[in-house]
């Protein structure tokens, strides 16, 4: 344990809901909720003025609906929260060369190994410039936690939330956690807690007094241990720069039970190219394929294939997860797929049978020539004017996500508030003007396409809340939170 709390823990405050307020202004100061839309959709994350309706994450889509029917519900937009988390971790790395990334909008830092604290006032303003800091560059605001141990850090940042700094003086960890839920510790979940609760356990302090050698009789030797040692405030693992993925994996859960095989071979071949995406995005390849089905009956099953060695070849894994599909029986019904990839490397060792086969198949092509190939096409003898041509095949209607960024030729920027019957609604404003006019359109209206996001705040505005040089009126202040209130309309 430390004596000084030099370990910085930051949480981005509704970071997805906060994300959809920031770049949409009609949204602001109102719930929104992100997660699956369908009817097995789940919350991801839940706006404060949601909250208050008793929404939050991890709830199922449909009961979120039933407490606050008159939110906005989006779709996530990755592209935006991964473009916003990056510069949110450029900031943590100004502070220390140990950042430890939990997920895109939450991460651990050792001020003291980058030299940016060493005692409590250093630490209070390293975590108040980086508040600030975030606020300008992003727009949005996180809260911070500083003690002298991970645990401690993480759980500061959940009691100042959201836009605030809690500090924990080391020393004081006791008095600070003893009346704590149980469930606060890390390791504790329900079941856990309530195994406690039987005991007459409810809080932290109730595990510090009953000792260890109760709470290893209660809940065995390893857990117990790590039980009290937390509960007297005790956490010594290390701020660890580099978390390796050990696996990359993409997953769908379908609105409606898949039944016709055909179209559940098709689903597990799309998930395997977004897999391989990913696994490119990353740098990375691996060799073991890992294919996940959860039945009608909510059973789940896994399959998995290692191949000789890594790949990152879109072809290879979309074969290999469909030879794994031919083993898993699916005629009841499937809710949900996944393909991942294991064994992760940095490096692709090329299928050289593969490539060999697919030399084969050009040459064999290539000798033919393109005069044999052209007789094959149209056979001579045949009266081509005298065979009925197959109609074209319409174009599949396009899928217009609420939330989704759009732009029309004349009308600009603008995002999706719902579609059906054939139409799609617009609003069309950008995360710097006024709240929109909304527009109707043609689910197929050729001057509609989709777009990518729009950065949070303007790129001219030199501080967040400055009037833009347009003079554009209605300017809401950056950095939307509790403390700092967004303008609405």
């Amino acid at each position: 344990m430390r004596t000084a709390p030099t370990i910085l823990h930051l949480d981005m405050d509704a970071f997805y809901a906060s994300a959809e307020q920031a770049a949409k202004p009609s949204l602001r100061g109102k719930p929104v909720v992100v997660g699956g839309l369908g009817p097995r959709g789940v919350v991801a994350t839940a706006s404060y003025e949601a909250r208050r309706f008793g929404v939050h994450s991890a709830m199922p889509m449909a009961q979120a609906r039933r407490l606050a029917p008159n939110a906005a519900y989006l779709v996530p937009r990755f592209s935006l929260y991964r473009a916003v988390s990056e510069q949110v971790m450029e900031l943590l790395a100004t502070l220390s060369p140990l950042v430890e990334p939990l997920s895109l909008d939450e991460a651990f830092v050792d001020l003291e190994a980058g030299g940016s604290a060493d005692d409590s006032a250093s630490a209070q303003a390293a975590g108040e410039r980086l508040r600030a800091d975030i606020r300008r560059v992003t727009g949005l605001t996180g809260s911070v936690g500083l003690a002298g141990s991970k645990m401690l850090a993480k759980i500061a940042s959940e009691q100042a939330k959201p836009d605030g700094l809690l500090l924990i003086e080391p020393g004081t960890e006791r008095e600070l956690l003893g009346p704590l839920s149980v469930r606060t510790l890390p390791g504790v979940g329900p079941a856990t807690g309530e195994h406690l609760r039987r005991a007459g356990m409810t809080t932290v302090a109730d595990l510090a007094e009953a000792g260890e050698d109760e709470l290893v009789r209660l809940v065995g030797k390893a857990h117990g241990t790590a039980l009290h040692h937390m509960a007297l405030g005790h956490d010594d693992r290390p701020v660890v720069a580099e978390r390796d993925a050990k696996s990359v994996s993409v997953e769908d859960t379908f609105d409606v039970d898949l039944h016709d095989r055909v179209r559940v071979r098709g689903e597990v071949e799309r998930l395997a190219e977004r897999c391989v995406h990913r696994l490119r995005a990353a740098g990375r390849s691996g060799r073991t394929v890992v294919l996940k089905v959860r039945r009608f009956d909510f059973s789940t099953l896994t399959r998995s294939e290692t191949l000789r060695g890594p790949t990152d070849d879109p072809a290879v894994v979309r074969e290999a997860a469909a030879r794994l599909l031919e083993s898993v029986d699916t005629t009841g019904g499937v809710r949900l797929l996944g393909v991942g990839v294991s064994g992760l490397a940095d490096y692709t060792q090329e299928d050289l049978f593969a490539q060999a086969a697919a030399g084969e198949h050009e040459g064999e092509a290539g000798a033919a020539g393109p005069g044999v190939a052209e007789a094959s096409a149209a056979p001579q003898g045949r009266n081509e004017a005298a065979e009925p041509k197959p109609e074209p095949e319409p174009p599949a209607e396009r899928r217009w996500l609420a939330g989704h960024d759009v732009r029309h030729a004349r009308y600009g920027a603008g995002w999706v508030q719902g579609s059906g019957l054939g139409r799609v609604t617009v609003r069309f404003e950008e995360p710097w003007s006024q709240p929109g006019r909304v527009r109707t359109f043609a689910v197929d209206d050729p001057e509609l396409t989709p777009a990518e996001p729009l950065p949070l705040l303007r790129p001219s505005s030199p501080e967040p809340g400055t009037p833009p040089r347009d003079g554009l009126p209605g300017q809401p202040g950056a950095g939307c939170g509790a403390k700092t209130p967004c303008q609405s309309s």
